[in-house]
């Protein structure tokens, strides 16, 4: 049975994880193989780096929600390390002889593992984040921003088409960034909100945050 996704003003679920992630992945899936080294947007990675990134993001809310008792004021501690100077800090790394498609394979798995955690978490439970402590939702917000977020970032470098649904992207904006410019379209308010471009009247932010505590 398909899963189905709630309205705009209902709450980020671990559905729609699984539904970024799996846009995302069927966006990227027929890039060429040799663009996946270009720069990755705005980014100072590459478009390979990026998604490693983005896998290790959503694999590490995962772990963050995970234990019995979630650390309150610090990280679950995995042991982050760089591949190359200014590259980002991982914890996952995709075998590059698997090529594009074992990267996304990855991706992908890493999404549907922060789909399950988030499932399987009690609403009441709290978990740390430099943004402040969030709830299960919070982290599936989360999740749902950096996939829609990155995956602009690595198709714009790969040259490929990325819009994401307007309800999915109203959800995150609604739970996640409660400054978000009203009456935008919802795509164009995200990508303002994450320092990816410009609105009218609105100049590209340079710093910018999300608010993950719980609603109310």
């Amino acid at each position: 049975m398909a899963e189905t996704h709630p309205p705009p003003t209902g709450p980020v679920t671990a559905a729609d994880v699984l539904h970024a992630v799996r846009l995302a992945v069927a966006a990227l899936a027929g890039a060429d193989a040799r663009d996946w080294h270009t720069r990755a947007g705005s980014l100072e990675w590459d478009c390979w780096e990026t998604a490693e990134h983005l896998a290790d993001d959503l694999l590490s809310y995962a772990v963050q929600l995970g234990p019995a008792e979630p650390p309150p004021g610090t990280h679950v501690p995995l042991a982050w390390s760089r591949r190359r100077p200014g590259g980002p800090a991982n914890a996952v790394f995709a075998d590059r002889d698997a090529g594009p498609t074992g990267l996304l394979q990855v991706l992908e798995a890493c999404g549907a593992l922060l789909a399950a955690v988030v499932r399987a978490t009690p609403p009441t439970v709290r978990s740390h984040h430099v943004f402040g402590a969030a709830d299960p939702e919070g982290f599936a917000a989360m999740g749902v921003v950096e996939t829609l977020v990155h995956t602009h970032d690595i198709a714009e470098g790969l040259g490929v088409g990325w819009t994401p649904p307007a309800d999915l992207c109203a959800r995150a904006l609604a739970r996640l960034f409660p400054d978000a410019p009203a009456a935008t379209d919802p795509w164009a308010a995200l990508l303002w909100c994450t320092g990816r471009t410009e609105l009218l009247g609105l100049g590209r932010r340079s710093e910018w945050r999300w608010y993950g505590a719980p609603r109310g």
